[in-house]
């Protein structure tokens, strides 16, 4: 919506500037998109009038002329403008003056002749106008005004992008309406008669679609003048807001539109046979449409007929056939309500709009129809001329109101500004709302111009654009807060994600929607919680192992030639549960390529099971873990554990199968481990304990023992036998070879004993090594010599 701004203020006139103006109005929802200067900047043009008008002596295109702006005496000015002459009044730029583009106007001479001075043209000022030379003004121009005051260029062009809902501000009466609520400042509308009718001519209506059609009015006028012109000030304000003058009835409908929003069209009466009827296209029925497109219309569409044939879409465009032209002498007036749902889609449909589509597929004043074809009826005398008939009306359906209830409380409670009722009652008040209050509460029944005041919630928007969004406070929310006590027995996931940082890995977050393959592949599931409605074919499955999404991350990262990758996660996975469905959180890594990223002090190994094993042994320390040989869909038959505490399976740990290395091209296999997150986070408790002052002593124990017997075995043999005074058994060495028969192999502990109050003894450690090799003798290791 586009606007002259001295067209509004006509209407009101605040105390505010165009850039306060722009900023209220955007803040109230009517943002302003842009607004420019209806000329561009210049000085020191006057109205003059040519006093004398005779032939260059030394040129034969131009002309010395004398011209009065209103100084008392003649000034000199040469002119080459074919349409200068005697009598008419232009505008004259005076020496001194400065035209757009900086062009600075002084005395000189042409061809010999002293001219002190330019007559100018329409271009020549940046001001549109049609005339091949200078700019002809009426012959009541005022010599001597400046040329800005006379023809209003010190206005500013408002463009409005108006919101779907706010159809009631497609229109100066409705932008006026609402600075008025804004401001307060003092409405003054165009006084509106009834045009009372000299004449009895009139053509009946009838509106048959009564849903789609709520009012039709019409107006026969006889008589008229169809090709007088259009007052200069009507054709500037149409101007300014985009519309071109076409003649003086159509300009008139188009200004009709502009000023109140009402959509209006005017027929040739000599073109209309018998009566109007409003009623649904008949099937075969065609329209050539005033942009010249044919129409073959559908029952879906409304049209406005006589007793023959379509003369118009409803609410959309007129017909090329029945449209006025200058050489009209009656015309039929129309004014219309048209429902929204009737008339929305309906012009994208067919590939064009208007701007009367525009306005009523969001809604126009159902109220508004018989002012406006009022109002149009008096301008058409006051320029055309002619004989008014009286006002024929049809009613059928109109909008219902229904009232809407607001709460003070309620205001004060979304706003979080404590308005009074008093204050909310002033602001619907301003805004034409009327209401009544009972006990704090407001009914409201909404005004016929507004479509989009249906529930409590709309009331407030109302009360909030009007009290101002600049003036509800924007205090920081405060409350009184405390750390939250941190379990001992539990420690922070965030405390994991730095392990896994600080060893080298990076965190990715992944869907929790997977490909089905991926469930079959990696976890053997062939009955996983399949989604209902899935954003993509290849996530259609939630996922029950992280593992997954490492491994297609990986893929990524292969194919743009990252040679090494460390990837972890954390993250819920889904599995089905007894009643229902599991959501248990995990945390699972990746480590493919070399051991360490290639440089000069170690060789190009690469990672393998121990790498990740010693990851896993860092996240779960101090708790130590046991580890047992396992088979895993996702993993190497033979290189895969799971991972118990406490005898209990928290993980598994592995290489990846050779067959999916192939599968997703992964060129060698990567080690993967997954968690439960519970046992990764678990801790025990803090124990304090003194530390010893007295040396430690060592001792080590060299055990033969069969192939299938696993250091995890031993060791938890030696756990259940060990003294007090033992305080640390550890693997350093395995043996396989000569001296160690076939099937056998040599494993070596070293074995920490230490007392907190005296130094060991011999009869304190033998005892001691003595309960270990009878731990571990019932698995059959025997002492290695």
């Amino acid at each position: 919506m586009q606007f002259s701004e001295q067209w509004l203020r006509s209407w009101v006139n605040p105390a505010l500037n165009t850039e306060q103006l722009s900023d209220l109005l955007t803040m109230a929802g009517l943002e302003v998109e842009e607004t420019v200067a209806a000329a561009p900047a210049f000085c020191g043009v006057v109205i003059a009038e040519v006093k004398e008008c005779v032939k260059h002596e030394n040129a034969d295109r131009l002309r010395v002329t004398k011209v009065d702006v209103g100084t008392g005496e003649l000034i000199q000015i040469v002119c080459g403008a074919p349409n200068v002459a005697v009598g008419v009044r232009i505008p004259c730029a005076l020496p001194g003056a400065v035209l757009p583009g900086d062009f600075k106007i002084k005395p000189t001479k042409m061809r010999g002749v002293e001219s002190n001075g330019m007559l100018c043209s329409g271009k020549e000022l940046g001001v549109p106008e049609d005339v091949d030379g200078l700019m002809l003004l009426p012959a009541d121009a005022p010599i001597g005004q400046s040329i800005r005051d006379y023809l209003g260029l010190d206005d500013q062009l408002f463009t409005l992008k108006i919101t779907p809902n706010r159809a009631d501000g497609l229109s100066i009466r409705g932008i006026a309406r609402e600075v008025a609520a804004l401001t307060g400042a003092e409405l003054k509308p165009v006084a509106i008669e009834p045009v009372a009718p000299s004449i009895d001519d009139v053509r009946p209506v009838k509106i048959e679609s009564r849903e789609a059609c709520g009012r039709y009015l019409g107006r026969v006028v006889k008589g008229v003048n169809a090709a007088a012109a259009t007052p200069a000030w009507m054709r500037q304000r149409l101007e300014r807001s985009g519309l071109r003058s076409i003649s003086a009835i159509v300009d008139i409908t188009n200004y009709i539109l502009l000023e109140q929003g009402q959509p209006m069209h005017a027929f040739d009466l000599a073109k209309i046979e018998g009566g109007i009827t409003v009623r649904q296209a008949r099937a075969g029925e065609s329209l050539l449409c005033l942009n010249e497109k044919t129409v073959e219309l559908q029952t879906k569409h409304l049209v406005i007929a006589d007793d023959a044939k379509p003369l118009a879409m409803g609410g959309i465009m007129g017909g090329e056939h029945s449209g006025v032209t200058t050489a009209s002498r009656d015309i039929f007036l129309e004014s219309a309500f048209f429902a929204p749902e009737a008339i929305a889609g309906k012009a994208r449909e067919l590939g064009f709009g208007s701007d009367s589509s525009y306005r009523y597929e969001r809604g126009v004043d159902f109220a508004l129809q018989r002012e406006a074809i009022e109002r149009a009826t008096r301008l058409v005398l006051d320029i055309c001329g002619g004989e008014a008939g009286p006002v024929v009306e049809e009613v059928a359906e109109l909008p219902k109101r229904l009232s809407v209830k607001l709460r003070v409380a309620r205001v004060a409670k979304v706003l979080g500004v404590a308005l009074s009722a008093e204050q909310i009652g002033d602001i619907l008040s301003r805004l034409g709302l009327a209401h009544s209050l009972e006990n704090e509460i407001f009914t409201v029944q909404a005004p016929s111009f507004r479509f989009d005041i249906e529930i409590e919630e709309d009331l407030i928007e109302e009360v909030a654009r009007v009290y101002g969004y600049n003036s509800i406070p924007s205090d920081a929310p405060r409350s009184g807060m405390r750390m939250l006590a941190q379990p001992e027995e539990k420690r922070p996931v965030d405390q994991l994600r730095h392990l896994l940082a600080g060893r080298d890995y990076q965190e990715v977050v992944s869907y929790a929607f997977v490909d089905e393959r991926w469930e079959r592949d990696f976890a053997g599931n062939d009955n996983a919680i399949r989604l209902q409605n899935p954003i993509a074919s290849q996530m259609s499955v939630m996922r029950s192992t992280l593992i997954g999404g490492l491994v297609d991350v990986l893929a990524g990262n292969i194919n743009r030639k990252q040679p090494r990758v460390r990837l972890f996660e954390v993250a819920r996975v889904f599995l089905r549960g007894a009643d229902g469905f599991d959501q248990p959180e995990r945390v699972s890594g990746l480590a493919w390529g070399p051991r360490l990223s290639e440089q000069w002090g170690a060789k190009g190994e690469r990672v393998d099971f121990f790498d990740a094993k010693a990851d896993v042994e860092a996240l779960l320390h101090p708790v130590k873990a046991e580890y047992r040989k396992a088979a895993h869909p996702a993993f190497h038959p033979g290189r895969c554990a799971e991972v118990l505490v406490d005898g209990k399976a928290v993980g598994v740990i592995g290489e990846l199968h050779p067959q999916w290395v192939q599968a997703y091209d992964l060129v060698n296999a990567p080690v993967l481990f997954e968690l439960d997150l519970a046992a990764a986070t678990a801790r025990s408790r803090i124990k304090a304990q003194p530390v010893s002052k007295f040396q430690p002593v060592r001792r080590d124990l060299a055990l033969l023992v069969d192939e299938a017997v696993t250091v995890a075995q031993l060791l938890s043999a030696f756990d259940a036998k060990r003294a007090e005074i033992v305080t640390d058994i550890a693997l350093f060495d395995v043996y396989r070879g000569k001296g160690v028969a076939e099937g056998k192999k040599s494993l070596a502990f070293s074995v920490l004993m230490q007392d907190n109050s005296r130094t060991l003894t011999d009869e304190d450690v033998e005892p001691a090594m003595q309960a270990l090799l009878n731990a571990v003798s019932e698995l059959g290791a025997q002492l290695r010599v």
